[in-house]
């Protein structure tokens, strides 16, 4: 496998849905909690890193085996596309996931017991996205799943890496008793300022969903678009690329961020250039790339306003 073919394998231009949020979490941190742990960071985002090619190499090995129409899988997937050998890829992509399992279990003990269960819960999700008797990648669960776990996960867990324990929450364990204690103010406010990382994040799996309809029917994945039709599709997802902007006005009118995030406002005439160039046309070639570049677009802007909140 060249490094050309692996950037193709590993989908490098979607994962900016892994790492943004990572940095929007970080610097959330510091401008709201004053808090900033640059050991834990980095084995976080390593990890996370890791995880990302995990899911996305996964997938791809997971729909070589499970394809049903074998004209994609020799011709569309990359495996057999490119002539790659199924068992390595595998392998490949199992070094990727015990990198991100051995940097997880060092963080526990360098934070606390309760991310255990956290981590635990993401991995799941990653791994049994496409594993499995029932993978959930049959589902319509795909937006849902990567807008939780990968939008809002990503930047709940970059905070909580920084923040000490009790600000968000945690979990105390004494045999026979235990207890999970929290704040839940601090919490509501992550969730308020983390909502435009679960639009975005859930939008790119959208917008991939409905490129690959008609090939995901004929492998037998039946993915939202499937269920609520191309049309009702395409109006979610325009929805879904604006909606980002409602929790961003509100955390500003609250003083939860700086009023430099107004700086997303700049970046709306090219989003609605993006949206309309992909309501006229779904292509994996060409028109997808719309989603990714409006999560970098707002969430870039995201990233500027807080590096200036900071500042100044």
């Amino acid at each position: 496998m060249t490094f050309k073919i692996f950037l193709q394998f590993i989908r490098l231009n979607a994962k900016t849905a892994s790492v943004v949020p990572y940095f929007i979490g970080i610097l959330f941190s510091i401008y709201y909690f004053h808090a900033f742990n640059w050991v834990n960071s980095l084995i976080y985002l390593i990890a996370q890193v890791s995880i990302a090619l995990f899911v996305t190499g996964f997938n791809n090995v997971q729909d070589y085996f499970l394809a049903v129409d074998l004209h994609y899988r020799d011709t569309y997937n990359i495996i057999g596309r490119e002539h790659l050998s199924p068992k390595r890829s595998l392998r490949l992509v199992l070094v990727m996931l015990a990198t991100a399992i051995i940097l997880g279990i060092v963080l526990v003990f360098k934070t606390n017991l309760l991310l255990l269960f956290m981590g635990a819960a993401a991995i799941g999700v990653a791994i049994f996205y496409t594993y499995g008797p029932v993978p959930f990648s049959r589902f319509p669960l795909g937006e849902l799943l990567s807008g939780t776990v990968e939008g809002f996960g990503v930047f709940f867990l970059a905070v909580y890496m920084n923040v000490a324990t009790p600000v968000l929450m945690g979990f105390t364990f004494n045999w026979p008793h235990f207890a999970v204690v929290g704040n839940l103010q601090n919490i509501l406010v992550m969730m308020l300022v983390g909502l435009p990382n679960i639009f975005l994040v859930s939008n790119i799996m959208l917008a991939d969903n409905i490129c690959d309809l008609e090939q995901d029917i004929r492998n037998k994945r039946y993915t939202v678009p499937y269920y609520i039709g191309k049309p009702r599709a395409l109006k979610t997802y325009d929805i879904l690329a604006l909606l980002g902007y409602l929790p961003v006005l509100i955390s500003v009118v609250l003083q939860l961020l700086p009023i430099y995030q107004l700086l997303v406002l700049l970046v709306l005439p090219k989003i609605l250039k993006n949206i309309k160039a992909f309501n006229a046309v779904q292509i994996k070639e060409t028109t997808f790339n719309t989603a990714p570049q409006n999560l970098m677009l707002f969430q870039g802007m995201q990233l500027l306003g807080l590096i200036i909140g900071i500042i100044f």
